[in-house]
């Protein structure tokens, strides 16, 4: 389970475990049957220890670790505004990027088409540093094959980007 979601979808509100479970399963939909339910207890156990979120034990409850309340920390803040501001692309996760836009809307960290936009324009500078690089290659080259994989790559995340936008921004309109 990637950390960042967990603090993510615990900005907007302290959690149980299981609360978070069903709200990653409910933003996967058939993506997340396939959770972990254990996953999500360590990845939490993990934050713990590194100061990334706090628990506390509802009185008479000690014998049950699903009854703990997490909340983030002041360092998992941190934490999650840097993942929220970072562009690292390609390396694509999309489940990642999904739960990313989720979790800044329903927590109201940031707006999901400012972090779309931050990630297209990343992508653009990439994909016009991959064209550049592919126009020096010779024709049959395996440099340039790799060039076109990235680049074909590279596009395609772009029309899924675009994919994002025309959701997140039919949901402004609703709203």
């Amino acid at each position: 389970m990637q950390q960042e979601v967990v603090l993510a979808m615990l900005a907007k509100e302290p959690s149980y475990g299981y609360e978070l479970r069903a709200r990653l399963r409910h933003a996967l939909g058939p993506v997340g049957e396939g959770l972990n339910d254990g996953q999500v207890y360590v990845t939490l156990a993990r934050l713990e220890k590194a100061g990334q979120v706090a628990s506390e034990q509802l009185p008479g409850q000690a014998e049950r670790s699903d009854r703990k309340v997490y909340a983030l920390t002041p360092a998992g803040q941190r934490r999650v505004a840097d993942w929220l501001a970072d562009v690292s692309w390609p390396r694509p996760d999309l489940a990642e990027f999904h739960l990313k836009l989720i979790a800044a809307a329903v927590a109201r960290l940031a707006d999901p088409i400012t972090i779309v936009d931050a990630q297209r324009r990343e992508l653009l500078r990439r994909l016009r540093e991959a064209q550049r690089a592919a126009m020096t290659e010779p024709d049959g080259s395996d440099a340039a094959l790799l060039l076109e994989g990235i680049v074909l790559r590279m596009q395609a995340d772009l029309r899924w980007l675009e994919a994002c936008e025309r959701k997140w921004a039919g949901r402004k309109a609703r709203d």
